[in-house]
């Protein structure tokens, strides 16, 4: 993200939390949060919080919508994470973006499946498979993940001379992914799970000694960063989730026609994902990388 865009998040009123959350205005100690993202390794930081192993007590979880999360996801949540996280006294917050342009839709939730499905709209905001196979851009991360996290620690008085820390659930064998510096001037991100040295098996183990079930991998159920087997699981186990990302696919290639565009795909084989992701047809596991939102982000 550049310098330009951070600076503009910040000069955009704040995302409104959820009803009933508390106006924290100011700290006089520096934030403490992790970007909470339902999966496995943000839930182990979620145990590790709890046990004190870690220093978190604000937990942020960017909703990007009920019509657009894995409903597992949000099962999990409120069937575990929240209930969690209360007994323990962690606070664990659900943000989802909304409107502040234009006064008719202004405080207006938003989601990334109505983002995407906009009459009219010009862009996608997934990385999408173009025709050469390259991912396009990944503006649902910038938008509706980091950006509702950084509004959310400004309003409780995070600043760039006092900024809050954030933790990533990056785990050892996605070291990778791991980048100390933040898009945004009031947050300084950490990643515990490396600091701890802990594998995503490790984050396994926690979460199941501590009574919890693993969570599911955590995304959008139309994310173009399925593997070819998520797509079979989703296409065999629920078919109107598999049936609205075929939808999805098709009003953005109908949109690109219109353009005089080249099609784009949710998979990276060149074809519409009903011929991509044939039913009653078991594939070979693929090594595409596992790019979740466990993380918090989708990808820091």
């Amino acid at each position: 993200m550049t310098t330009a865009l951070a600076r503009a998040l910040l000069d955009q009123p704040p995302t409104a939390p959820v009803p009933g959350q508390l106006d924290i205005r100011s700290h006089t100690m520096p934030l403490r949060a992790i970007s909470y993202g339902g999966g496995v390794q943000s839930t182990a930081l979620l145990v590790l919080a709890a046990q004190g192993r870690i220093d978190f007590p604000l937990f942020l979880f960017s909703n990007v919508g009920h019509d657009s999360e894995l409903p597992a996801t949000l099962r999990y949540l409120e069937e575990h994470a929240k209930p969690y996280a209360a007994k323990h006294g962690i606070e664990l917050v659900e943000l989802r973006r909304t409107m502040k342009h234009r006064i008719a839709t202004r405080g207006q939730e938003r989601t990334l499946w109505q983002q995407l499905n906009q009459p009219g709209s010009k862009s996608i905001d997934i990385p999408v498979r173009m025709a050469n196979g390259a991912p396009g851009n990944r503006n649902c991360t910038a938008t509706f993940k980091i950006k509702v996290v950084a509004e959310e620690l400004a309003r409780r008085g995070a600043t760039p001379d006092n900024p809050a820390t954030v933790g990533m659930g990056i785990s050892l064998d996605e070291i990778g992914r791991a980048n100390n510096r933040s898009p945004v001037p009031h947050e300084q991100v950490v990643y515990p799970l490396l600091e701890l040295g802990l594998r995503r098996t490790d984050c396994h183990r926690i979460i199941r000694q501590a009574g919890l079930p693993v969570p599911p991998k955590s995304a959008c159920f139309f994310c173009p960063f399925h593997r070819p087997e998520d797509w079979q699981t989703q296409r065999r186990t629920t078919p109107d989730l598999f049936e609205k990302s075929c939808q999805l696919e098709e009003t953005l290639n109908a949109r690109r026609a219109a353009l005089g565009k080249d099609p784009v795909f949710l998979t990276r084989f060149n074809k519409p994902l009903r011929e991509a992701i044939p039913a009653g047809i078991d594939l070979l596991p693929g090594f595409d990388e596992d790019d979740g939102c466990d993380s918090g982000w989708c990808m820091t």
